[in-house]
């Protein structure tokens, strides 16, 4: 049987854990960025083009997701927290079915003479149409700021504590590892498996993506 000591350290790991876990899930997708990334550097004809590519694609990852959360702390400030949990996860189902039936015709098409700053632009916008940030909500409202002043117990949660080294570092964590994955898999397409990997037989992200968005989803509102 674990200690009480134990039990309260994995229950503070677990949230940083699920943010990583999400930000590998989120860099293994295509559409988040790793594909557009490659053709970009098939079309220049450069490996340098698919590595440089990534940063803008990150950093409009993780400006979209930093929107989501600085929207969940600020409600948190003037809502109960339950009732954001509730209220993201009737978002997050109306979300997938969106989605699901309508996803596929509002792509957003950036050409490959693009800069960095259209591509960070593409990023946000592709992370934010899929509901990446809102994807994390479970993950960010568990998180508690440090403890003070030799205090026991746990600390305030993230909502409405408006801690901004906290959420800079949940930012932080969720984008560097979908930076890893997503650099691990263009630069590979693009020196050894080529773009007919998709053809071939990749995952269908479009219905993954969705399942995981109601999952979590139900998530919010069975916890709450």
């Amino acid at each position: 049987m674990p200690s009480l000591r134990e039990a309260t350290s994995m229950t503070e790991l677990w949230p940083w854990l699920a943010l990583a876990g999400l930000g590998m899930f989120h860099g293994v997708n295509p559409a988040m960025g790793w594909l557009f990334a490659v053709a970009l550097g098939l079309h220049r004809h450069s490996r340098q083009v698919v590595v440089l590519s990534l940063v803008p694609i990150a950093l409009g990852h993780a400006l979209s997701i930093a929107v989501v959360m600085a929207a969940v702390m600020l409600l948190g400030v003037v809502v109960d927290h339950r009732m954001v949990g509730m209220a993201a996860g009737v978002i997050l189902i109306a979300w997938a079915l969106y989605h699901w039936l309508y996803g596929h015709r509002h792509r957003v098409r950036v050409g490959m003479r693009t800069g960095y700053t259209g591509l960070t632009l593409w990023s946000f916008v592709m992370a934010t149409g899929h509901g990446a940030g809102l994807m994390l909500v479970p993950a960010l409202m568990p998180l508690h700021m440090p403890h003070t002043h030799g205090q026991v117990g746990h600390g305030h949660p993230i909502v409405g504590a408006g801690s901004l080294w906290l959420a800079l570092a949940a930012v932080g964590v969720h984008t560097m590892a979908m930076l890893l994955v997503t650099g691990v898999l263009a630069v590979m397409t693009y020196e050894w498996l080529g773009v007919g990997v998709l053809r071939r037989g990749w995952i269908n992200f479009d219905v993954l993506w969705t399942i995981v968005l109601l999952a979590t989803g139900a998530l919010l509102l069975l916890v709450h």
